[in-house]
């Protein structure tokens, strides 16, 4: 399945927001905090901010040509 840039930007604010109320539901302790829970939390932050980034320069490049 190909994601256009606009998905792509999209699925980066979900998995951004996912990876900031993880961290904060763990701190308030509704959610227990883990290791493996941390572990997802930052993989998922950072794969949000790199989709993110990739989308974001997809899409200049789309409206550039």
């Amino acid at each position: 399945m190909r994601f256009t840039p606009l998905r792509l930007i999209v699925l980066a604010l979900v998995l951004l927001l996912l990876g900031a109320l993880l961290p904060f539901l763990m701190v308030i302790r509704v959610l227990e905090p883990s290791f493996a829970l941390s572990f997802f939390s930052y993989a998922v932050s950072l794969i949000g901010l790199i989709a993110g980034l990739v989308g974001m320069a997809q899409y200049g490049r789309s409206r550039r040509l």
